[in-house]
């Protein structure tokens, strides 16, 4: 059930490679396909991938982007925030990143896991408590 927006009810965005089930065929894109798929001009989406930590295609032994379903993905999420919501840079960066971070800890609640690092950092804590008070004493 997707909207006009290229968005899913939920929010989440409509991977552009849906539209055409032979392309969702292929493992990577060029920054060409990508961009016409998208309607987002190259330089467009250089720009993005400098504004976007996350996004970071992988780039072959000539240097060029090869874009998987996962960029894809971030990059119509990246349009449809700036293009259709107005957000600024900033602000699509931080809820992109928000919405990752959401992601993670849904992924980690469906597996029945709790944050792989508290254990390991309270641990890490009182090991260095005990050291600081060996020290004072």
């Amino acid at each position: 059930m997707s909207t006009d927006s290229g968005v899913t009810g939920e929010g989440i965005p409509v991977a552009a490679v849906d539209a055409d089930p032979s392309a969702s065929q292929k493992t990577y894109y060029s920054i060409t396909e990508v961009s016409q798929m998208l309607d987002v001009r190259p330089h467009v989406l250089r720009y993005w991938e400098s504004q976007f930590p996350m996004l970071r295609p992988k780039k072959g032994r000539s240097g060029s982007r090869m874009y998987r379903d996962r960029e894809i993905e971030l990059i119509t999420r990246i349009k449809v925030l700036l293009y259709d919501k107005g957000f600024t840079i900033k602000g699509a960066r931080r809820r992109v990143r928000l919405e990752h971070r959401k992601e993670i800890e849904e992924r980690q609640l469906a597996l029945g896991i709790d944050n792989p690092w508290a254990e390991g950092l309270g641990q890490l804590r009182e090991e260095l408590l005990q050291i600081l008070r060996a020290l004072r004493s």
